[in-house]
């Protein structure tokens, strides 16, 4: 039956992210983000060390991601801004993986969360604008 969940779940969460705009997918992965890295945090806890560094590397991927997305030539300031602390983010995986450290976990939970909470102030009518050429 939990197998059948996760199936079911993983599926929602595709076609969720078909059609969602790019607003959405953003708002989505930093949301992912923030759950997975207090399901490691639990998983330190529990000293299961693989499901720990396997949470913070999807993590770290799904920033990489986020990061590689920023288009600094319209985003410019904020686009540099986000850029930074997406560098600052995955260092501090890296240090709490290695260490074990739910503090930093939290740490960047609180600034995903943050920047989240940006995301979700952007008004809906700006949520589908079309990429400049």
């Amino acid at each position: 039956m939990r197998g059948s969940l996760k199936a079911y779940n993983k599926v929602n969460i595709g076609s969720q992210a078909a059609e969602a705009s790019p607003h959405k997918i953003v708002q989505m992965l930093l949301a992912g983000s923030m759950e997975k890295l207090l399901r490691a945090k639990l998983a330190i806890e529990q000293r299961q060390t693989a499901k720990k560094g396997e949470l913070i590397g999807r993590t770290i991927e799904i920033v990489a991601h986020l990061q590689a997305a920023l288009d600094h030539g319209q985003g410019g300031e904020v686009a540099g801004n986000l850029a930074s602390i997406y560098d600052y983010i995955v260092r501090r995986l890296g240090e709490a993986n290695v260490n074990d450290d739910t503090e930093i976990l939290l740490e960047v939970v609180d600034l995903l969360k943050t920047i989240k909470e940006g995301w979700d102030a952007i008004p809906a009518e700006h949520h589908h604008l079309p990429a400049a050429s």
